[in-house]
């Protein structure tokens, strides 16, 4: 399925900044759903007078109008007319009578998605369209909660008309943990009371310690009454829970953490109340900082096997001087190599938050270790590398990184042994595969032939056996020896 990027794109008639908009207007699809008991579609127009939908939200506490994707689909003929009104005139368009879809009485509205310019002295442009598809097969005598729920999507529509929603200065909202409508709604009015608050709101701020009904509060003063005058708090807390800001907090008390979401709702400009947005997310921080501990936990260890290899790797390059065997001197540096290379991953691993590591990153460290081999007698080797890794798991990147020290190290030993030249080290990453090419401007293979020796039998095992990728020696026309490396993309997804 095409994206919202690629669809409004494909339009050629919008601007970064304005796919930008209609991103953070989509973000907030959910919100209008469930406010609306409605599914929301975001249109916009094409260059044959015609509107595309790229963006589509099910309502989560009414039935769906909807049970087939329609992203990137064609405005319907019943609907045209509405939709092209609300983006020509900038204004909102109801239905004048119910619209009939698949058998299901319906009711729309078109709300023209309007941007504000960045230079205030221009004027505004209207994006696209947003469509409201109420169900009205199921209509019913609606609750408090259902017409208050109604009256803030229709001031959202109005902001979203006027320029004014989304708000870009505000926050975006977190991956985990995010307030929806469903878990609690708290409408204020222009001065931060309490006009409506949801039976999931209340008993959220209950949990905190607040055992009052929340209508005709301040919420601000209740966050001053549960508080302790001594406990730290979040410095945006007094703007969220007055309503005066796009903003997000935290209130964490008695064992309890609620978050909240503040939207301010203005009509061309002038402020008129606030909706919160409140959720019981406990579990979830518990769970975050179990996380937080656990990464930590990871680099410890990531950082502690790098400092014991590093030591294991000293030890080898003491054994190597003090042995007299030139065979045994040579098998030990390859070892000590070796250790090395595996520590370059760890030490990388330590210092991030992820197990992806920037392999481009590890690869530049690895080439240093070749520096000593490089400075062999008679022998002067550049190594380069050209193109990019990009971002790898460390279960890959660890056998990638010792197949390739193996590699480049064999090309200065044997493919430039007592002469000049080079070894360039191309990487090329697509969507289907990860190849890289090892080539040298040395003697080049023996008539072709790949050696036996430990060093290719390591690389063997590590690229074909826990890669799952492909290897090929060959001979480049004139001179040097090339090795090239074909790894399936799908072990890299993840890290993408």
């Amino acid at each position: 399925m095409s994206t919202l990027s690629d669809l409004v794109y494909a339009q050629g008639r919008a601007s970064d900044a304005d796919v930008e908009w209609l991103h953070r207007l989509a973000g907030d699809g959910q919100l209008l759903a469930d406010l609306a008991f409605a599914d929301i579609v975001i249109w916009v127009p094409t260059l044959d007078d015609s509107f595309v939908a790229v963006a589509h939200t099910r309502p989560s506490g009414a039935a769906t109008l909807f049970y087939r994707d329609i992203v990137g689909d064609r405005v319907r003929p019943q609907w045209h007319t509405q939709v092209r009104d609300a983006f020509t005139q900038a204004r909102i368009v109801d239905s004048a009578s119910p619209d009939w879809f698949e058998e299901t009485p319906t009711r729309v509205r078109a709300v023209p998605i309007v941007r504000r310019r960045a230079q205030g002295d221009q004027p505004a442009v209207v994006l696209g369209v947003l469509t409201r598809h109420t169900n009205l097969g199921e209509a019913r005598t609606p609750s408090r909660q259902q017409i208050t729920f109604n009256d803030c999507a229709d001031d959202v529509f109005r902001m979203v008309a006027s320029a004014e929603f989304p708000d870009l200065d505000a926050p975006t909202a977190p991956r985990r943990g995010a307030p929806r409508a469903s878990d609690g709604l708290i409408r204020l009015d222009v001065d931060g009371v309490t006009t409506f608050a949801s039976p999931n709101a209340l008993s959220a701020f209950n949990r905190l310690g607040f055992d009052d009904e929340l209508e005709g509060e301040a919420l601000l003063d209740v966050a001053t009454r549960i508080l302790p005058a001594s406990r730290e708090v979040d410095e945006s807390l007094p703007i969220v829970m007055a309503g005066r800001a796009p903003w997000r907090a935290d209130i964490e008390l008695r064992g309890v953490t609620v978050s909240l979401r503040t939207i301010p709702l203005r009509d061309h400009g002038t402020r008129i109340g606030a909706i919160v947005l409140c959720r019981d997310v406990t579990e979830i921080r518990h769970q975050e900082q179990e996380l937080i501990t656990k990464d930590a936990t990871i680099r410890e260890i990531h950082h502690r096997v790098k400092n014991n290899l590093q030591t294991v790797a000293s030890l080898l390059r003491i054994q190597a001087r003090r042995t007299h065997s030139d065979e045994a001197r040579d098998a030990l540096t390859h070892a000590m190599r070796r250790v090395a290379a595996i520590a370059v991953v760890h030490d990388t691993l330590s210092e991030g938050l992820t197990q992806n590591v920037d392999f481009d990153v590890v690869f530049d460290r690895v080439l240093k270790l070749v520096a000593e081999v490089a400075a062999a007698p008679n022998t002067r080797a550049q190594t380069r590398k050209t193109g990019s890794f990009g971002r790898l798991p460390s279960e890959y990147a660890t056998p990638l990184a010792l197949a390739l020290t193996e590699l480049v190290t064999n090309a200065v030993e044997h493919g430039l042994a007592g002469q000049e030249g080079e070894v360039e080290i191309i990487a090329q990453r697509t969507e289907e595969e990860l190849s890289v090419r090892v080539r040298d401007t040395g003697v080049g293979l023996p008539e072709g032939q790949v050696g036996r020796g430990l060093g290719t039998q390591i690389v063997r095992t590590l690229i074909q056996g826990e890669l799952s990728g492909t290897i090929d020696w060959h001979t480049v026309m004139g001179s040097g020896t090339e090795v090239t490396i074909e790894i399936p993309l799908r072990y890299f997804r993840s890290a993408t």
